[in-house]
């Protein structure tokens, strides 16, 4: 699992512009709009989900989405979902609760989580993200993200929001 310098590095070397504030821990989107100051561009947030079958998803949403579990599972043909553990998280994706990122698609290396991606992203500014710990924020824009998540062997499904 990588570190967030070493993700940092990864992006240098992949030729992806970026932008990281350090701040506070931040644990909800709440905590996230009283520490963040003025960062343009989007906020999101990101949730880590499995079902029954123990397949699992990351959700990329912007931040003041309503999103709810039981249409969100019907949408994407997944069945009910239930939040991962914080076991399960590290093991797939390198970061503790609260840390949950688009970046950390970067330690999935055996491309066990599928990532869906609010259309919504697709509007306005960069995108600000966790670099795999939340006490800093990285701001990336799309074009970028999309080039990283290539680079890491993800496909992000796209999804209309609210679901």
């Amino acid at each position: 699992m990588l570190s967030p310098q070493q993700l940092l590095s990864r992006l240098d070397e992949l030729g992806i512009a970026h932008r990281t504030v350090e701040h506070p821990p931040v644990f909800t989107v709440e905590e996230a709009k009283a520490l963040r100051g003025n960062l343009p561009g989007h906020h999101i947030k990101n949730l880590f989900l499995r079902n029954k079958k123990e397949e699992m998803w990351l959700i990329v949403a912007l931040e003041d989405r309503a999103i709810d579990l039981k249409r969100l599972g019907e949408r994407l043909g997944a069945g009910r979902f239930s939040f991962g553990s914080p076991e399960r998280l590290k093991r797939h994706l390198g970061v503790e609760p609260g840390s949950v990122t688009p970046l950390s698609a970067i330690n999935d290396a055996d491309h066990k989580v599928r990532v869906v991606l609010d259309r919504g992203l697709t509007e306005g500014g960069p995108i600000n993200a966790h670099p795999l710990v939340n006490t800093m924020t990285t701001a990336l824009s799309l074009a970028d993200l999309l080039r990283f998540f290539a680079a890491t062997g993800h496909t992000p499904e796209w999804l209309d929001f609210p679901v």
